[in-house]
């Protein structure tokens, strides 16, 4: 079967939204986009976003805080877009934004391209300075995210060792919930149950 309808059809979004809860991507995107032509060139998150009717935050949102541009600092959206009306603000104010939207749902999907880019540049410095406004990211994110939890997956190596593309060594999974554990998978096809796990109201 093609992956792809799998990704837009089944995916842990379209579980949670049958199931009832409150489901945000965070990520904003031309209003236009992908266009008649691109439909290929969907990745993987807005992809599922899409099946599900939640791929509707945009340059208006940005300007609000409302969405996070995947690059954080909405830099992109001014110099390759022309949406001077988009202001850019610092990484720990793209966390802050994030954390303020997943606060406000019960599951919020967010996904950050640029490590993957700075991997496959095999510049270690490039790697470096992406890995920092990582962290500066996500510390705006636990200033705002309350007391949700928090997953962060990749879907593949590269950025450990720029000396190739990807990698097959393992990927990153860590969960924060009041602490840093190590995600409890070991294949990314288990990130749709711990999602669900997480979800899933305590017994009482």
């Amino acid at each position: 079967m093609a992956l792809r309808p799998l990704v837009e059809n089944e995916s842990f979004l379209k579980r949670a939204v049958d199931g009832g809860a409150s489901v945000a991507f965070a990520n904003a995107y031309p209003r236009d986009w992908p266009g008649p032509r691109g439909g290929r060139a969907i990745a993987g998150p807005p992809l599922a976003a899409r099946g599900v009717g939640l791929l509707n935050r945009h340059e208006e949102h940005l300007a609000t805080g409302e969405a996070v541009s995947s690059g954080l600092t909405n830099g992109g959206w001014r110099k390759f877009l022309g949406h001077d009306d988009v202001p850019e603000i610092d990484l720990e104010g793209a966390g802050r934004n994030l954390g303020s939207i997943a606060a406000r749902h019960d599951l919020t999907l967010f996904a950050h391209y640029d490590t993957d880019t700075a991997g496959h540049a095999q510049d270690r410095a490039q790697a470096v300075a992406a890995l920092e406004r990582v962290d500066r990211f996500l510390g705006g994110v636990l200033e705002t995210a309350g007391d949700q939890s928090i997953l962060i997956v990749s879907d593949h190596g590269n950025i450990e060792d720029v000396r190739t593309g990807h990698t097959r060594n393992p990927a990153l999974g860590v969960l924060w919930h009041g602490r840093v554990d190590e995600a409890p998978i070991d294949d990314l096809r288990q990130v749709p149950h711990l999602v669900t796990d997480i979800l899933r109201p305590p017994t009482p």
